[in-house]
C-alpha cells in the first residue's frame, strides 16, 4: 500500500503539498486562524476555541496574540505559559514543539518545509518537513526566523531579526543572519 502524502509528510519524507487531504487540513487551519484573528479580544481570552482544538497539544494558559497564522496546527504542541506575540507564523508541516514558559516576540516565523532544489520537482509541490523544537523558558526576539530541523535549548535567547539555521545550545544567546553565538556577559 502506498503511503499518503500526509503520512509521508509526518514521516519526514519527500511529499507533494499539492494534495486534496493536505488542502483540506490547511483549510481547517485557515478557518480556525480566521476565527481567532477576528474575535473580540474580550471574547477570545487566550485563543479562539477552534484554534485551541486545532493544535496537537496546548496547555490551558497559552496566550496567542492576533494576528496569528499556522499552516496545519495539528503538528504544533505548546507548553504551559507559552506566549506568542502579534504576527507570529508557524508553518508546521513538520512537528513544532514549544516548551513551557517560552516567549516569542512579534512577527516570529517558524518554517518547517524545505522545498525541493530541483525546479521541476519544486513545481510539482515536492517538499520535506523538518521538525522544530524550542525548549523551555526560551526568549525569541521579534522578527526572528527559525528554519526546519533546528532545536533551541532550554533558556536560550534568540536576538530580534536573527535567522536560525542551526541548533542553539541551552542557555546560549544567538543573533544575526545567520544566527551566531554571542559572548556571555562578563567574558
Amino acid at each position: 500500500m502506498t503511503a499518503s502524502e500526509r503520512d509521508k509528510m509526518a514521516a519526514g519524507e519527500w511529499y507533494s503539498c499539492l494534495d486534496a487531504e493536505l488542502d483540506a487540513l490547511r483549510l481547517t487551519a485557515r478557518e480556525a486562524v480566521h476565527q481567532h484573528n477576528t474575535m473580540s479580544p474580550a471574547a477570545r481570552g487566550s485563543m479562539a476555541p477552534a484554534l485551541r482544538a486545532l493544535f496537537g497539544a496546548v496547555a490551558d494558559d497559552v496566550f496567542i496574540e492576533a494576528p496569528f497564522h499556522c499552516s496545519y496546527g495539528i503538528n504544533t504542541s505548546l507548553g504551559a505559559r507559552v506566549y506568542l506575540n502579534a504576527g507570529c507564523t508557524i508553518l508546521d508541516s513538520g512537528r513544532v514543539t514549544i516548551g513551557e514558559g517560552t516567549m516569542l516576540g512579534p512577527s516570529v516565523q517558524i518554517y518547517c518545509a524545505e522545498h525541493h532544489k530541483d525546479a521541476d520537482l519544486r513545481g510539482q509541490g515536492l517538499e520535506v518537513a523538518r521538525p522544530v523544537t524550542i525548549g523551555a523558558d526560551v526568549w525569541i526576539g521579534g522578527g526572528a526566523i527559525i528554519l526546519g530541523g533546528v532545536t533551541i535549548g532550554d533558556g536560550a535567547i534568540v536576538g530580534a531579526g536573527a535567522v536560525v539555521t542551526k541548533d542553539v545550545p541551552a542557555g546560549a544567546t544567538v543573533a544575526g543572519n545567520p544566527a551566531r553565538p554571542l559572548p556571555r556577559a562578563g567574558n
